[in-house]
């Protein structure tokens, strides 16, 4: 089974994966993307733009079970996608702690208050998740995410919205 574990970044992502344990070999997509699967950088966002194509084969090959971890992660062929979401108050703290632009936090928050990630998940696959990390530690998220592997219905989307939060 292939997992993407997703979501806007400082939503807590690394953290959770390194904490499922769960007998699943967590991939960092973005250090993929960074060595072997870009297309140059974005000079206006200062990132690398992924080979999606040559990403999606990378993980079509990946032998057993996997965590993808990664904001792109929702991207590839995987079998459920997780995303993560926080709330843009949360968010921005820990994005400022990143040292980030004000211009890149901006735009990072208003993509979470709009559920970019999630919509983006929605039209890739039927098997979405969503899970609120704001008010819960990375020990709880993991737990979370280890139920949607056992396979709960828990966490389908729809119950998070941050939209007042970010435009108010």
């Amino acid at each position: 089974m292939k997992i993407a574990l997703t979501g806007t970044p400082g939503t807590g992502k690394s953290t959770v994966a390194r904490l499922v344990d769960a007998g699943f070999t967590v991939v960092d997509v973005n250090a993929i993307i960074k060595d072997t699967y870009n297309q140059g950088v974005d000079e206006e966002r200062n990132s690398a733009i992924a080979d999606l194509d040559g990403l999606s084969r990378y993980v079509e090959q990946l032998p057993g079970d996997c965590i993808l971890e990664g904001h792109v992660a929702h991207l590839l062929p995987v079998d459920r996608i997780v995303v993560l979401r926080a709330s843009p108050v949360v968010l921005r703290k820990r994005l400022e702690a990143r040292g980030w632009s004000a211009e890149k936090i901006e735009e990072n928050l208003e993509a979470e208050a709009l559920d970019v990630i999630l919509v983006e998940a929605l039209e890739m696959s039927d098997n979405v998740y969503e899970i609120d990390t704001t008010d819960k530690t990375p020990t709880m998220v993991a737990g979370c995410v280890r139920e949607i592997i056992s396979g709960t219905d828990n966490y389908k989307p729809g119950s998070v919205d941050f939209s007042e939060a970010y435009f108010l």
